[in-house]
């Protein structure tokens, strides 16, 4: 039996096994109570279990006396900016982000548009567990409409950023491949980048769930892209999950630049044009901040998780942040992770740069990042990061999410998982060699202290 997930990014679980309808009831029921009523956005990404998910979540939230607007199967960023169109109370987004097609979830959103942080999702959560809810008789329960527009809003909404000429991208006539994994994705990637003069080729852009490839827009996973890029002859493609708030970049040659690009790219744009500051997670590539550096930009780091960096960008007035899974996000906009914005603002400055994106992203600071864990079972997990932590005092030791270490041209960041046990090591350096040598290095400290 699988394990349902809880945290600051929602729940999400195995479809049968662990989101059953008692579950989907229970959260929906307490999140309702939670707003005390009101105008409650309700969207989905394409899974096949989604139908009836949102039909138990829109039922659950009428009976608490709901307003809900239903928006269809649309990006989780598309929730985001749909809460703040119809002045919403709050929203949920119906999407497992990136897990295979056998997960759904929920994603909880309040009136500001953003998710809720660890304190307000904690009190769902509580009152969940409390089965706090508030069911209403029948002349106060609440009502459901569609709203088939919000897609179309989202396109408008990027095409209106300052940062894009949408008139001068339109020139360049690019020919792009865009992968959607069957996903949201292909009821507004496609459509954005026909907006702006593109020669669009679609693969898996069917939005029918199921999920041609695993769904992560990791580079082994668009092996796919990359030949029809190729085969093609595409001055660039694009990869996004099935919720859309992530899009991995595919060069002219058929190679995956890696994710962390994403935002690298953005953030050389917009620094480009305007002094400002930027805020990103603690594993994101040094790359982004190189750049910051470059422009005489503020930079600041924080917690793993959307919801953490958008409140430290809100809190320093940033204006670029994300995360280096190609988690772009732009204040210009809202505050959330939002494809379609990552790949506008890639067509801009592929536009501006003049050149392919093979060269464009050689012009980038290079890094290489590994992902590796160790198992630690029997072991206290906070124990272990207190003795790496310990050992390297001496080092630049930054504790604000588990233990990340900064050594020259490199880093090591450790963070304990709260599903399993296991440490997460993830390294950077500017080989895949020394980045490798560097994970395998913190690997064989934990396990000299079993």
């Amino acid at each position: 039996m699988s394990t349902l997930m809880v945290s600051i990014s929602g729940i999400r679980g195995v479809v049968g096994e662990s989101l059953t309808p008692q579950v989907i009831s229970k959260y929906t029921l307490a999140f309702a109570a939670y707003l005390s009523g009101g105008t409650v956005i309700v969207g989905r990404d394409s899974r096949v279990s989604g139908p009836f998910v949102a039909n138990m979540v829109k039922g659950c939230l009428v009976a608490s006396g709901c307003k809900v607007i239903d928006i269809g199967i649309v990006p989780t960023p598309t929730v985001q900016l749909a809460i703040e169109h119809h002045k919403a109370a709050g929203g949920i987004a119906i999407t497992a982000s990136h897990n295979p097609i056998q997960w759904n979830g929920l994603k909880f959103m309040g009136g500001d548009g953003r998710f809720l942080n660890p304190e307000k999702a904690g009190k769902v959560y509580e009152m969940a567990d409390n089965n706090e809810i508030s069911l209403k008789t029948w002349e106060d329960i609440g009502s459901e409409k569609m709203d088939e527009q919000a897609n179309q809003r989202h396109i408008d909404s990027v095409l209106k950023l300052s940062l894009i000429d949408a008139e001068a991208i339109r020139t360049k006539k690019y020919k792009v491949v865009i992968d959607t994994v069957n996903g949201a994705g292909g009821l507004i990637i496609p459509q954005l980048c026909e907006a702006l003069g593109c020669e669009v080729i679609t693969i898996n852009a069917e939005a029918n769930g199921k999920f041609a490839h695993t769904p992560e827009p990791l580079p082994e996973n668009l092996t796919q892209l990359s030949e029809k890029v190729r085969e093609v002859k595409a001055d660039v493609g694009f990869a996004v999950d099935p919720d859309v708030d992530r899009c991995a970049i595919v060069d002219n040659a058929g190679k995956p630049i890696g994710e962390e690009y994403t935002l690298a790219i953005a953030a050389q744009l917009v620094f480009s044009k305007k002094m400002g500051r930027m805020a990103m997670n603690m594993s994101t590539s040094r790359a982004s901040e190189d750049i910051a550096k470059y422009y005489n930009c503020m930079f600041v780091r924080s917690k793993v998780g959307e919801i953490n960096v958008a409140e430290k960008m809100l809190e320093i007035d940033a204006i670029i942040g994300g995360e280096g899974n190609g988690g772009v996000i732009l204040p210009e906009l809202h505050l959330g992770r939002d494809a379609p914005a990552a790949v506008a603002l890639t067509l801009q400055y592929l536009m501006e740069f003049g050149g392919t994106m093979q060269e464009l992203h050689a012009s980038l600071p290079q890094y290489a990042m590994v992902k590796q864990k160790v198992n630690i079972e029997g072991m206290n997990p906070d124990k272990v990061l207190e003795a790496i932590a310990e050992k390297y005092k001496d080092h630049e030791v930054n504790l604000l999410d588990g233990v990340k270490i900064d050594i020259k041209n490199s880093w090591v960041h450790l963070r304990k998982s709260n599903t399993e046990p296991i440490v997460r090591i993830i390294s950077e350096a500017p080989t895949v060699k020394e980045a490798e040598q560097l994970g395998q290095k913190f690997m064989d400290e934990i396990k000299s202290l079993m």
